[in-house]
């Protein structure tokens, strides 16, 4: 697997949430001999065992029940020893979501842009409906939030003990967290002790540009300032992410003027993607950091 991504010229690569635990002693190899590096890791890396499909919310911080929560500790900290093993600055992962026993508050938003002929984001009736989801998530929200300050706090030392950064992802859908206007607030709360930043990904911001949850280009000026890396793929217009680069409506052209050297820049791409999407892909991203930095 990392010899197919050296060959194809890259000298870095995020280990994802797909990595079964078999694979980590050739990981581990090709590392020590100096095939590849790795820039960063995404929880769970590696996946527990008998899991076999990427599962990055299999457990999560937010979950107050305590099995849940110690599966999540457990993990999360088998996944900081390999980062810090394999040498990566920054750890990705996903902070949980707002759980609803009957339906979401998102369920109408989808059914009336799938169902209502020529239905828009502006149309004033979405906006209604908009409205009244954004306040039926931010009533119900609390508990599952203080847990994942709490989570976080938790695991704050184990992460600073190896050396390892937390990359708090923003979120494609409407439950999930952090709340796209919250990361201030979160990264204000928690102590010293937590090492964290902000991780953005261009898809995941699209997407929820697409339901007028946010705009692109100001939530990442907002949270830049804090941001550690990016991954990097494109939306295609039936609102599939994790395409290839340049083929869809993320303007990177935009996404590259917030990107900094220390930044990581991770393509995150389909497995669908074909090897000459993928160099192409290459291409597009290196000319971007080739004008950006002259």
């Amino acid at each position: 697997m990392l010899r197919e991504i050296s060959d194809l010229g890259f000298t870095h690569v995020e280990l994802s949430h797909g990595i079964r635990i078999i694979l980590v002693p050739g990981i581990l190899r090709a590392v020590e001999e100096g095939m590849i590096q790795v820039s960063s890791t995404h929880n769970f890396c590696p996946l527990p065992a008998g899991v076999t499909q990427p599962a990055p919310n299999l457990f999560q911080p937010s979950v107050r029940e305590r099995a849940g929560h110690e599966q999540w500790l457990r993990y999360t900290k088998r996944s900081l020893d390999l980062a810090a093993k394999v040498k990566a600055k920054v750890m990705v992962l996903h902070l949980g979501s707002v759980k609803f026993f009957w339906f979401p508050p998102s369920r109408k938003l989808h059914a009336y842009l799938k169902n209502v002929t020529g239905a828009s984001t502006g149309d004033a009736k979405y906006l209604e409906l908009l409205r009244k989801a954004c306040l039926r998530l931010r009533e119900n929200m609390l508990p599952a939030w203080d847990q994942v300050l709490a989570s976080l706090d938790e695991i704050g030392a184990y992460a600073l003990e190896r050396g390892v950064i937390l990359g708090c992802e923003n979120r494609e859908k409407f439950e999930e967290l952090p709340l796209d206007d919250d990361f201030e607030a979160m990264f204000a709360a928690l102590p010293a002790t937590v090492p964290c930043g902000y991780w953005h990904d261009t898809g995941h911001a699209q997407i929820k540009q697409g339901l007028g949850l946010l705009q692109h280009r100001e939530h990442l000026a907002r949270y830049a300032p804090r941001a550690l890396g990016f991954h990097l793929h494109d939306v295609n217009s039936l609102g599939k992410d994790h395409q290839t680069i340049g083929s869809g409506s993320v303007d990177f052209e935009m996404v590259s003027s917030y990107w900094r050297p220390e930044h990581l820049l991770t393509m995150e791409l389909s497995p669908r993607v074909s090897t000459e999407d993928v160099a192409l892909s290459k291409e597009r991203i290196e000319a971007l950091v080739a004008k950006r930095f002259r």
